[in-house]
């Protein structure tokens, strides 16, 4: 994004910066890495980086690996606190091994430590740091070898230059209204909170607090290398936890002292716009990529890409899992990486196109005999122009970003998943005009007559976590719901075809294993499948109450009228567009959060003059942090809504994942959102 280009290179940089740390220690060393920080890694440089700077071996954080006899050095990189589960998995890596010499990394800080230790006090020096490097030593077998901690700010992974996510944080979400009654169990009744926008940083639980100090801890760090001077905005409950927290994090106050580039961050709630989270409306290449291929292992934010057919291997399930897989992220290859940001920023037939020209114009290159074709481009057309390089292995070699990238198109193309990608796309055009004609129930009752059981289904029917996607676009879009005897009737036909076809599943997806605490069909009763759906309609009515507390940001479309079709709103368009207002209005939604005591003294000035209040926009820089995840329609919007406005400030996008609507349906309803696993 050219408009925040120029920053964005920074912040790269800076991404890059840490790793390049890491490779100073990593020198003829065994490498343990969890996956927050091989996430991380991938969209830096990946595995290579580590092996060229001199890494011997780079393998899985986990008890089941040990160096081998002979290999004296060893180097943990995690993402995690240094005590409970992690400390164990080191500690039974170094047991099993001969080494004389570990580094740990951890990308929590020392001040975190701290807080996770229950230590207060503010100390000079690293003191758990230390005494895990004795316990080093100790798991070592002798006290005179050399343990060695550090903390490194390993957070964000850059997707493109103007869009950053946070692996280590990817199963973080913004709170669901059910939360509220969660949170008020552990309370008295004297105490309980009347809404989530009651709620405090220190009411949470301790792993969730632990986790939010040990992300702002990181942000900070993050910031203090960009030497940044922000000021913290939020628009939602969580959000306003953590900008809170962020502005009055002792460090950073100290660090704002000595910035050099002034910035703001509106930090945004998730759960207030959850229907731009599943929709199918933004004509986006790369998001039907994301939703359609199956998770590159490991990884929160990256697909896997079958690349059998550019081997001599016959291409069948057998054998699907021998090659090692391609993947989208390409930070190696400069040529790929342009394809990459151009393809994430066009619209859907603009970026086969242009995967088609690169493909082209490297055949030719390479002198392939290549025939061209001029009209629409097919998964079979790729197909075969990706075979032209199979057969010549330096070719293949030169170009194997750009052969990824496109054989990720052609597997997206020709999936069955990908033709009900329209059919989403007419069912939510359809609910909003519906909506804008009538209300609720009748929706549920279009929704009813597509809920089939499993033995009733062909390729093009909606599975359960499909009706739960759209169930979740139909709550989030709604707003607050008007409770009465025909939407009472119309939710109960809808529970109970959810829990014939639950029933009726004869094997259960992991989504709907974690929502029912089931491992296979066979330990799924009525009464469970009952149980289960009924908390699923009481989050649902929690997401259409969301937006309750609002005022500019109520509602997510617009009515239609003579002259157009009812549409969709999403937030983050609404947001930009209130920043982004010539006559700068005060940011109702938009809740500044950095102010102390003069903000206090200006506030009350202002009842006897005309005092500026502080705006999203006074800065040269603003970054939108999205908890909970982004999509790539959502970027794009973003993108568009800078070109059209042209503001005096560059846009940065930080958000804790790149989301599918799978992704969504998991962290609302089989995620324990206030007790995240920390590892203690």
């Amino acid at each position: 994004m050219s408009d925040g280009a120029g920053m964005g290179s920074k912040f790269v940089g800076i991404a890059n910066h840490v790793w390049e740390k890491v490779c100073e220690k990593v020198k003829r060393a065994v490498v343990f890495m969890d996956c927050g920080c091989a996430d991380s890694l991938h969209w830096v440089g990946g595995i290579s980086k580590l092996l060229q700077a001199g890494a011997i071996n780079v393998k899985e954080f986990s008890s089941f690996e040990a160096g081998l006899p002979g290999q004296t050095k060893a180097v943990f990189v995690v993402s995690t606190l240094l005590k409970g589960r992690t400390a164990d998995i080191i500690r039974d890596i170094v047991t099993l091994s001969s080494f004389q010499y570990c580094v740990v990394i951890t990308a929590v800080s020392h001040n975190a430590h701290l807080f996770a230790n229950n230590v207060t006090a503010e100390l000079e020096q690293d003191l758990v740091f230390e005494q895990f490097g004795e316990l080093l030593c100790q798991w070592m077998g002798n006290m005179n070898y050399t343990g060695e901690v550090m903390h490194l700010p390993i957070l964000m992974a850059p997707i493109v230059p103007h869009l950053f996510i946070t692996p280590a944080y990817s199963s973080f979400f913004s709170f669901v209204p059910q939360d509220l009654k969660l949170i008020n169990n552990t309370r008295p009744d004297k105490k309980k909170f009347g809404s989530l926008n009651d709620v405090d940083y220190h009411s949470l639980p301790f792993q969730l607090q632990t986790q939010i100090r040990s992300f702002v801890s990181s942000l900070n760090s993050v910031f203090e290398l960009l030497q940044l001077k922000e000021e913290c905005f939020a628009v939602g409950p969580t959000s306003r936890i953590i900008a809170g927290e962020l502005a009055n994090y002792s460090q950073a106050k100290q660090r704002r002292k000595h910035g050099q580039f002034k910035a703001s961050i509106v930090f945004v709630d998730r759960t207030l716009d959850l229907s731009g989270s599943v929709a199918h409306h933004g004509d986006s290449l790369v998001e039907k990529i994301l939703n359609t291929l199956p998770k590159f292992p490991g990884l929160a934010s990256d697909v896997k890409v079958n690349m059998v057919d550019l081997t001599a291997v016959q291409n069948n399930e057998e054998t699907e899992n021998m090659i090692a897989p391609g993947c989208l992220s390409q930070p190696n290859d400069p040529s790929s990486k342009a394809l990459w940001e151009s393809m994430l920023n066009m619209k859907h037939k603009e970026a086969v196109m242009e995967v088609r020209r690169h493909l082209v114009e490297a055949a030719s290159k390479e002198n392939l005999p290549i025939k061209m074709s001029l009209g629409r481009v097919t998964p079979e057309q790729l197909n075969t122009y990706v075979q032209l390089f199979k057969t010549n292995l330096k070719v293949l070699e030169n170009h194997c970003g750009l052969l990824q990238l496109t054989m990720a198109t052609a597997q997206t193309l020709r999936h069955t998943c990908y033709s009900k990608w329209d059919n989403f796309l007419a069912f939510e055009r359809l609910l909003l005009q519906t909506l804008d004609d009538s209300d609720v129930p009748c929706v549920l009752t279009q929704l009813l007559s597509i809920i089939k059981p499993h033995g009733e289904r062909d390729a093009l029917d909606y599975n359960l976590e499909e009706i739960l996607v759209l169930l979740v676009y139909i709550y989030s879009v709604v707003g607050e719901l008007k409770m009465d005897e025909t939407m009472d009737k119309a939710e109960c036909a809808v529970k109970k075809a959810l829990v014939q076809s639950l029933c009726d599943e004869p094997n259960l997806s992991q989504i709907l294993q974690q929502m029912t605490g089931c491992s296979s069909a066979s330990e799924l009763t009525s009464n469970i499948a009952t149980d289960v759906v009924e908390q699923v309609f009481e989050t649902l009515r929690g997401i259409a109450r969301a937006r309750a507390h609002m005022k500019q940001f109520k509602t997510l479309y617009s009515p239609g009228g003579n002259t157009h079709q009812a549409m969709f709103q999403p937030l983050v368009k609404q947001i930009l567009e209130e920043i982004f207002r010539p006559d700068r209005p005060d940011t109702v939604d938009i809740e500044y959060m950095s102010g102390g005591l003069t903000e206090l003294l200006k506030t009350g000035f202002s009842m006897f003059m005309k005092v500026s209040r502080p705006h999203p926009s006074d800065h040269p820089l603003l970054i939108l942090f999205l908890v909970g995840g982004v999509t790539i329609s959502e970027v794009r919007v973003i993108k568009d809504l800078v070109s059209t406005y042209k503001p005096g400030c560059q846009v940065i996008v930080l958000s804790t994942r790149l989301l599918t609507p799978l992704d969504v349906t998991q962290l609302i309803f089989a995620n324990d959102r206030l007790h995240p696993d920390i590892g203690v």
